[in-house]
């Protein structure tokens, strides 16, 4: 048996910074950590993951080869990884027992509108006996206009509803939110959801006039 995060949010909200920063962690703990790429975009250097989708599909050799948008493009490799799911068994299955980290693109669509990603996380379940919990980003910029707010509340409430795994949802770069606008409410308001009806006066204080 296996354990492990889907760590999902949208672009930019800090996805892979929050894997290697949780890798740290964990391995501190005496954790083997995984880390697993599934995102065919992420450009980034700062994590060599274990196991990436880049060895298997690129979202810019798709773009190139099938005139695609990101977006398009982006739909395209998962669905790939879908059809494809015994390159990613292979990778995983002399890695059991460890504790992995899946890092998964950014677009909302894939987990709003798509299902290739919650079969590729039934999937991994089903075949490799894996204990999996959705980590869900949040940039905690959203918390500064009430509206955008409740559109990201509602955002991780269909993810939740979709990929039915144990969920929770992280501000991210709550530093930089605090820094670039003042928020209407305590921290914790956000981070704990309730009282709701607060928000309606502070849209009202935002509408324009």
């Amino acid at each position: 048996m296996s354990y492990g995060q889907v760590v999902i949010g949208p672009p930019g909200s800090g996805k892979t910074t929050y894997c290697r920063g949780m890798k740290e962690f964990l391995t501190g703990l005496g954790r083997d950590v995984v880390v697993v790429n599934l995102d065919p975009a992420n450009e980034g250097e700062d994590l060599k993951p274990d196991i990436d989708i880049r060895d298997l599909i690129t979202l810019d050799d798709v773009m190139e080869e099938f005139d695609l948008g990101p977006n398009g493009g982006l739909v395209y490799c998962i669905d790939f990884l879908k059809e494809n799911f015994e390159w990613l068994s292979d990778k995983v299955k002399p890695l059991r027992r460890k504790y992995f980290l899946f890092d998964f693109p950014g677009q909302v669509e894939l987990y709003t509108h798509g299902s290739a990603v919650r079969s590729l996380v039934d999937t991994l379940q089903k075949e490799h006996d894996m204990r999996l919990c959705a980590v869900h980003l949040v940039d905690a910029s959203y918390c500064t206009t009430p509206s955008i707010f409740i559109s990201a509340l509602l955002t991780s409430l269909n993810v939740m509803m979709r990929l039915e795994l144990p969920h929770i949802n992280v501000l991210s770069k709550v530093d930089i939110a605090q820094q670039q606008q003042e928020l209407d409410f305590r921290l914790d308001f956000y981070a704990e959801g309730g009282d709701l009806h607060h928000l309606i006066t502070a849209m009202q204080q935002h509408a324009p006039s």
